[in-house]
């Protein structure tokens, strides 16, 4: 190692001294040069390529030895030969620092801080799924209520009714008058066996959410159309019944079908048309009159017996007796029922609320009532006026005189009678197109009910 360094300095000291000799040679100073070398600075001679090139040299092969002199030593594990190598720059030229090594809370904190914000990640992904599928869940609903309330209005109801006849109805002379006329109107018709003879039932075919079956329920109306012969059974057996005090002995073979459905727990309403199916001939012959007074006529029955029969099966049995000449009659009397259950669905679904009067909507007139409370009155004449034979002039002369329905109890308990409170509106004066009368007894004591009465089931007339 001594040996390399002195070795160095030799070389260095040999290239110094050649420099200087080649200077020397170069500079030739007299002394006229340097006595003029105070005023005026003597210019300076060009150098040659050789000679820059050579100088250059020199200062690299210093700046080489003055590095490898102030080097540190070696490690004592790293070889001789690395100890004299620079160290090695990083890409952007300056050697990077050393790296500070983190401790085990740092390294925690971080992770939990990683964890929080994944959590937090998951949070949010988890509530905007769960918002969309709320969305798809309400329009959906939406679709489903729209898609049923479609399917309930009267013209895309009936197409889910299915008029039933009994076989037994298509013996008769006249019956495909009904058939025919139901095919006209494209209504769905099924001739099909039933527990009563004789009858018309109805059908209704509901919607089913998933699945191929359709779920089928029966409608309440029944339609028993009878012959005279047959009324003429009904009103013996009837008889019977009312004489035994209700007793359902020795009914004929007209009722008891009906009776054994009726028994049965069915909710039905029926109604017994009572015709003649022989020809046309026979009104001419009976000289006209209304089907039930021709049939009187013809049956030989008393007015006061048929009466009994009637009222005995309206109020006993819930069943009604229409009395019809032909079998257009019973036609027009089966499309009637048709319609009337066509539209039955919407009716329901318009009454569910528990205010039916009460319509929601921009049509409705309400009163609106802003945050400083303006439009109370208005709300206050409104209520007056849902009072029967109340008039606009009427309410807005109670509002005058007491604008809120406070003033109004309070001046109710300053009273001392009850004659007193109810006639104290009747004196009010009300102007309606240029007259003037007064409100008048019968309203100033339905008021004073009105916002008095305990009573939920007081009649206020």
């Amino acid at each position: 190692m001594l040996y390399l360094i002195s070795a160095h300095k030799w070389s260095f000291c040999f290239k110094w001294e050649m420099s200087v000799l080649r200077r020397a040679k170069t500079w030739e100073i007299s002394e006229s040069e340097d006595s003029d070398h105070d005023r005026k600075p003597a210019p300076k001679p060009k150098e040659s390529r050789q000679e820059r090139t050579a100088d250059s040299r020199d200062r690299e092969t210093r700046s080489a030895e003055e590095d490898s002199t102030n080097l540190p030593p070696p490690p004592a594990g790293r070889p001789s030969g690395a100890a004299s190598s620079p160290p090695r720059p990083d890409a952007s030229g300056a050697p990077s620092p050393a790296r500070r090594r983190r401790s085990k809370e740092e390294v925690e904190a971080e992770r939990l801080k990683a964890k929080e914000r994944k959590e937090e990640r998951e949070r949010r992904r988890a509530a905007r799924a769960r918002e969309k599928e709320e969305r798809r869940q309400e329009q959906r609903r939406r679709r489903e209520a729209a898609d049923e309330l479609r399917s309930l209005r009267p013209e895309n109801c009936i197409k889910s009714l299915t008029v039933c006849v009994e076989p037994a109805l298509l013996q008769h002379e006249g019956s495909d008058i009904l058939l025919d006329t139901l095919a006209m109107l494209e209504w769905r018709c099924s001739v099909e066996s039933r527990r009563v003879p004789g009858s018309i039932t109805w059908t209704r075919d509901l919607p089913q959410q998933g699945g191929d079956a359709q779920a089928c329920v029966e409608e309440e109306p029944l339609l028993l159309v009878l012959t005279p012969g047959d009324f003429v059974d009904v009103v013996i057996t009837v008889k019977k019944m009312a004489d035994s005090g209700g007793e359902e002995t020795a009914m004929g073979t007209v009722l008891r079908p009906l009776w054994e459905c009726l028994n049965q727990g069915a909710n039905k309403a029926v109604t017994m048309l009572v015709t003649d199916f022989e020809s046309d001939q026979r009104t001419e012959e009976s000289g006209g009159g209304l089907p039930e007074q021709r049939l009187r006529t013809n049956l030989g029955m008393k007015s006061r017996d048929l009466e009994e029969v009637l009222v005995y099966l309206q109020l006993y049995k819930n069943i009604s007796v229409v009395f019809l000449q032909s079998w257009q009659d019973v036609t027009d009397h089966v499309c009637a029922v048709t319609k009337a259950l066509s539209k039955r669905p919407f009716k329901l679904l318009t009454e569910r609320c528990e205010l039916p009067f009460c319509v929601d909507g921009s049509w409705a007139s309400g009163a609106r009532v802003e945050r400083d409370g303006s439009g109370l009155r208005d709300v206050w004449s409104r209520q007056i006026q849902q009072l029967n034979r109340v008039s606009p002039a009427v309410a807005s002369a109670v509002t005058e005189c007491f604008p809120s329905p406070r003033l109004l109890l309070q001046a109710y308990q300053n009273l001392g009678s009850e004659a007193e409170k109810k006639a104290m509106l009747a004196g009010l004066s009300v102007k309606t197109e240029g007259k003037e009368r007064r409100i008048g007894p019968d309203i100033s004591a339905r008021m004073y009910r009105c916002l008095t009465a305990e009573n939920p089931q007081l009649v206020l007339d």
